[in-house]
């Protein structure tokens, strides 16, 4: 038998490996040692019987519980939980493997988010990916894939908004050889090609109607029919959906179908705008310039920051692009930025901003909730979950309105 281990929960939460023979309780000789006015001195005891561990109760006034049931003695199963008094820990037959997710962020919220995506990555689920054009849909689809257990298999994009209907159909499905004009040859599409990898769907809030009830059909029952063949063809790919569209609107006035949303629609994420991660400013910006071989003056890093990004990270490098092209081996100044500036959309973006800010705000107010409820109202251990100073927290709670005592049990 693989080694197995006890993870204790906790304000330091840690996990040990286990031995033949464990005693668990607050007295210091324990090996499991467990300090809390409702354990016992020697509480629980684990040993190994053949290829299991059992756990025995050692005739305490409390008891001992696996998942919630009293217990004398019971064999542990991977994933079981053991209340001792109110300690918990849980069983593992083997250690768990932390899904790091390799974006980042400065802004907590954000980084909570993608921290999530790490677990995202692993699952075979579909995950949508909504929000405004520019913010970085298309690099969080690759990240997820190249962190999924399909990352040897390809990644396929297709962008739905880009094609005619006739073309996307081909283009999803594939076509045999006289199928319509100029199909002079048989053609895999996307699906054929995304084989053992991951199909990511660009726009997909823009796929006609009566294509969307094809769509449906292949995800549901993982097979499609090319254009023109009279036979279906098994799938094997994971959906990575994305649009800019407002789908709940497009669901009210009839243009896309609420099946198929709910079927894309396991797993969402909504990358912020960019005016509203301005913590990755900076880097984001470093990052662009260094690949462009662009130099940016104090003072025009800080004029760039008082502008509102309509287009967000992707006009951020559009706007470095334009400069190396335009002023290449130039220190780029304030003067250089009033040049560089794309004002095309700014009169727009105070009304898209106004409309952004109170969704980010309720994200990051119901995730300081779930972490109060998991942590039962420990502000410390709250504070660490979120990767935020306690002083940060205590501000949050007060702008939210969140009484803390209502979380403690």
């Amino acid at each position: 038998m693989s080694q197995s281990f006890l993870k204790i929960l906790g304000e330091n939460t840690k996990t040990v490996p286990l031995t033949e023979f464990m005693t668990l309780g607050k007295d210091t000789q324990c090996q499991v040692f467990l300090e809390s006015e409702n354990v016992a001195d020697r509480h629980a005891r684990i040993e190994k019987k053949d290829q299991s561990y059992l756990i025995r109760d050692l005739r305490t006034n409390n008891g001992t519980f696996v998942n919630d049931a009293r217990v004398m003695e019971a064999f542990l199963q991977d994933g079981d939980i053991i209340r001792i008094g109110d300690r918990e820990l849980i069983f593992l037959e083997k250690l768990e493997e932390t899904a790091e997710f390799p974006l980042k962020s400065r802004n907590e919220v954000w980084n909570q988010e993608l921290k999530n995506l790490g677990n995202v990555a692993k699952t075979e689920f579909p995950v949508l990916i909504l929000g405004p054009s520019g913010t970085g849909k298309d690099v969080l689809a690759q990240a997820l894939h190249e962190n999924s257990t399909r990352k040897n298999g390809p990644f396929v994009g297709v962008n739905c908004s880009a094609l005619s209907e006739t073309l996307i159909e081909s283009e999803l499905f594939g076509h045999v050889k006289g199928s319509f004009t100029g199909a002079i040859s048989d053609r895999k599409g996307a699906f054929e090609a995304a084989r053992g990898g991951t199909l990511f769907l660009d726009e997909i809030g823009d796929l006609t109607y009566s294509l969307q009830a094809k769509l449906l059909r292949a995800l549901e029952n993982n097979e499609i029919r090319p254009v023109g063949a009279d036979r279906n063809i098994k799938t094997d790919v994971r959906i990575i959906a994305a649009t800019h569209q407002n789908m709940a609107e497009k669901i009210r006035e009839g243009l896309f179908r609420s099946d198929l949303y709910f079927r894309l629609n396991v797993v969402s994420v909504t990358p912020p705008a960019l005016i509203l991660r301005m913590e990755d400013f900076e880097e984001l910006l470093y990052g662009f310039a260094k690949k462009m071989r662009v130099r940016f003056s104090f003072g025009a890093i800080a004029r760039l920051k008082k502008h509102p990004w309509p287009g967000n990270i992707r006009e951020l490098k559009n706007l470095v692009t334009r400069a190396s092209a335009l002023y290449p081996r130039e220190h780029i100044t304030e003067e250089h930025i009033e040049k560089l500036i794309d004002r095309t959309l700014i009169q727009h973006v105070d009304d898209r901003v106004s409309n952004d800010i109170p969704v980010i705000k309720e994200i990051e107010k119901q995730m300081i909730i779930k972490r109060l409820t998991a942590n039962k109202g420990n502000q410390r251990r709250t504070a660490q979950d979120l990767g935020m100073p306690k002083s940060t927290l205590h501000d949050r709670l007060k702008y939210y309105d969140i009484d803390v005592t209502a979380f403690k049990v």
